[in-house]
């Protein structure tokens, strides 16, 4: 298909397509000639995938252009293949942050977290901070209570991940990272509203 028809069938504008294929998020299609290339399905999944991640997963052209580069090129080990979409996901943190808070958290919790996956320790140590910061100081028990809640979630994704492939393990990790957590968030805001509505009633 001709980048016009291709446009139709994914439902995105041909600029925004040129400008995909600029910044290397969508492949090159097979040249017919100087100025046409010719695309297939697997532009149009591409397509999509990408709309995803930046529309609904909010990621920057840089973030998503990670995603997809592990997507191509995944990690050997499956732990590892988590470590890498949390790494290229998670909001950069300065390596210098105090960790105490968080980890006295994960000891309290007894989880294990190693080497890459520091990244994560140093969210959750900057996340306390600014809690601290805005005088919103959340008791550690509380925080506890919500790791748990996280747990549960975690080993549902974690025992879910597939296992026939290494490319539909980085998939379901990558997509399920970025295109979940906005799930959760407004599930959290939903059972909010049902939670103040029972305890407090509805006018």
């Amino acid at each position: 298909m001709r980048i016009s028809e291709l446009s139709r069938t994914s439902g995105v504008a041909v600029a925004t397509i040129k400008y995909y294929l600029r910044e290397g998020l969508l492949h090159e299609g097979q040249l017919t000639s100087a100025t046409q290339a010719q695309y297939d399905e697997s532009h149009v999944a591409r397509l999509r995938l990408v709309r995803a991640l930046i529309g609904v997963g909010g990621l920057s052209v840089a973030a998503t252009r990670e995603v997809l580069d592990q997507l191509d090129n995944p990690p050997e080990s499956t732990h590892d293949l988590l470590g890498a979409a949390h790494r290229s996901l998670g909001p950069a943190v300065d390596e210098e942050v105090d960790t105490r808070a968080a980890e006295s958290v994960l000891e309290r919790l007894g989880w294990r977290v190693q080497g890459a996956d520091r990244q994560a320790v140093r969210q959750l140590a900057a996340a306390l901070a600014a809690l601290e910061a805005a005088d919103f100081p959340l008791p550690e028990d509380d925080v506890i209570s919500y790791a748990h809640a996280m747990r549960e979630i975690a080993e549902r994704e974690v025992a879910g991940v597939p296992v026939e492939s290494t490319e539909a393990a980085v998939r379901y990790m990558v997509l399920g990272t970025v295109l979940v957590e906005p799930l959760l968030l407004a599930l959290r805001r939903l059972a909010q509203v049902d939670a103040s509505a029972r305890r407090y009633g509805t006018r």
